[in-house]
């Protein structure tokens, strides 16, 4: 189960963990939540998912582009 849990978590975009370490919850209960809502609201947390994971995705490429300020 633990090898399964490591390659679904290496594969995903980590949105669920980060938002766990900004709001200080627990990354299983925002997950569990997230499932919840999905079949609650016929997937339409889904797009907030990929929204965020486009933004985090922008981010790290952002930060990882610029590391100076004279790097132009």
């Amino acid at each position: 189960m633990k090898r399964l849990q490591y390659f679904i978590e290496s594969r995903a975009f980590g949105v669920c963990t980060m938002l766990g370490d900004k709001l200080g919850f627990a990354t299983s209960s925002i997950r569990l939540s997230f499932i919840y809502l999905s079949f609650l609201t016929m997937g339409s947390p889904v797009i907030i998912y990929l929204a965020l994971a486009f933004w985090m995705n922008v981010q790290k490429h952002l930060r990882r582009e610029r590391s100076t300020v004279w790097d132009l």
